[in-house]
């Protein structure tokens, strides 16, 4: 079963003119204010250091994310649970259960970010490498990180700016973009986001709904099958599409979006032929190719 997707035009309440301003009995502000308050611990410091010694040593297809900052931008750290082990074959990032973002660590219980502790110290432990090469780029404080039990405030704010946790490599754009441009992880769903990592080069994730607004697509089926229908994954509150959206969850269903709709000819410009009506039938030879060599590419080799 589908969920059709169709954009509706919202009509003025009557009695409200347009330009108009309506308030209630118990209005409300909200105040937009520096971080003049927010400072940069040592911690953040000492992580931020050793995370970027730890990029400077990795080759650019064993970044975590993907490319890294132009020339003109910086890394940027994202407070996302960013578990730093070293293996035989280098360093690599696993990301915890939950990341604490630098705000959060105020409504933060120590017991459950304990926890958090936990789990990175058996990761770690998995990787014995992993403590004398953090020793060696100058962060010694790792093995007081994972042994030390947080029980308080203190301990919270530690672990919060910690490499276990404040140190997830990412672009400006993939950390705090806004569509059109770049979605980052502090603005969409990261179920969603987290495919921008793994997705086909040729298949466009992120599309332009007919009422102007960001919706982030899948396909229904694998490449090559043919199918050009859509399933829409994402839309913020407001769209046209978001109570058709949120209608196919309550069901249990998909929306599905048809293949000549903008949101699929979008989604597949990149595997269809130019000027094509429909994103439905066959990869254009172009992608096609595109296939051919990447199976090649991963075959494994013959003994």
């Amino acid at each position: 079963m589908t969920v059709a997707v169709s954009p509706t035009r919202s009509r003025t309440p009557a009695g409200l003119r347009l330009g108009g301003i309506r308030s209630g009995n118990h209005p409300w502000k909200i105040r937009l204010v520096s971080h003049a308050e927010r400072r940069e611990t040592p911690q953040f410091r000492a992580a931020k250091k050793a995370a970027k010694k730890i990029l400077a040593e990795m080759s650019e297809d064993r970044l975590p994310y993907g490319p890294g900052p132009t020339a003109s931008e910086h890394w940027e750290m994202h407070h996302g649970g960013s578990l730093w082990v070293r293996g035989t074959g280098g360093w690599r990032l696993y990301r915890a259960r939950v990341g604490v973002e630098w705000s959060m660590q105020f409504c933060a219980a120590p017991e459950r970010i304990d926890r958090l502790r936990q789990d990175a110290a058996e990761l770690v432990a998995a990787f014995p490498l992993t403590l004398p090469a953090l020793v060696a780029l100058g962060y010694e404080e790792a093995e007081d990180l994972l042994r030390t039990p947080i029980t308080d405030a203190d301990g919270v704010e530690s672990w919060t700016d910690s490499l276990f946790n404040a140190c997830v490599p990412l672009t400006r754009g993939n950390h705090q973009g806004i569509l059109p441009k770049v979605p980052g992880e502090h603005h969409y769903p990261w179920p969603i986001k987290g495919a921008d990592y793994f997705r086909f080069d040729d298949f466009r994730l992120w599309v332009t709904l007919p009422d102007g607004t960001h919706g982030a697509v899948t396909p229904v089926d694998r490449r090559g099958s043919g199918d050009g229908h859509v399933r829409l994954m994402h839309v913020p509150e407001g769209s046209a599409a978001a109570d058709s959206v949120a209608r196919a969850q309550d069901l249990g269903v998909m929306a599905v979006l048809p293949p000549n709709s903008s949101a699929a000819l979008q989604a597949f410009a990149q595997q269809i032929e130019p000027g094509q009506r429909t994103a439905s039938g066959p990869l254009a030879p172009r992608a096609a190719r595109r296939s051919r060599t990447r199976r090649r590419t991963h075959r494994t080799p013959s003994a």
